[in-house]
């Protein structure tokens, strides 16, 4: 018995046509399918915030979603698109700038997450932005640099002229 489908996933701008199991993760896909290893498995039930992707510029825990609903919408990863993405490369270089990055575990998926912050608040206060980053868990920095990194990417981009 064939028990694969035909899927159409549109993965940092790109098109991917791929046979799969209905039941398989969006984490699984990308990671073992499509060699996008960025986006990181850990817990596996959405509880830490390693797998995080953007779906339609919202962030979401990838061991959680189905491919299959991932028809139809545009999937950003770590990787980012292959033109590059200046608000993404600013993240990244403010996450380096206020060593928040360690074992770099966590990353991918706070990067992700930031991303979408900054997408829907330009400044976003301390408050906001520890908001934003329940359920990514991080155990060596202690969240100060990380949110130290979120404030300087939004100036950042702010002095830049934005997203």
């Amino acid at each position: 018995m064939n028990d694969l489908i035909p899927v159409s996933l549109r993965v940092n701008g790109v098109r991917y046509d791929i046979a799969i199991r209905p039941w398989r993760t969006l984490l699984e896909v990308l990671r073992e399918t499509l060699g996008m290893t960025g986006t990181k498995r850990s817990c596996g039930e959405g509880q830490c915030g390693t797998c995080t992707v953007l779906i339609d510029g919202k962030a979401v825990n990838s061991c959680l979603y189905l491919a299959v609903e991932a028809q139809g919408k545009e999937i950003s990863t770590i990787e980012g698109p292959p033109e590059g993405d200046p608000a993404l490369e600013q993240i990244q270089r403010s996450f380096v700038a206020k060593g928040a990055v360690q074992c770099g575990f966590c990353t991918p998926g706070m990067v992700v997450a930031t991303r979408s912050l900054l997408s829907e608040i330009a400044e976003p206060s301390e408050d906001e932005i520890r908001e934003a980053l329940v359920g990514h868990l991080c155990r060596c920095t202690g969240y100060v640099q990380i949110v130290e990194a979120i404030q300087d990417a939004a100036s950042q981009l702010a002095h830049k002229g934005g997203d």
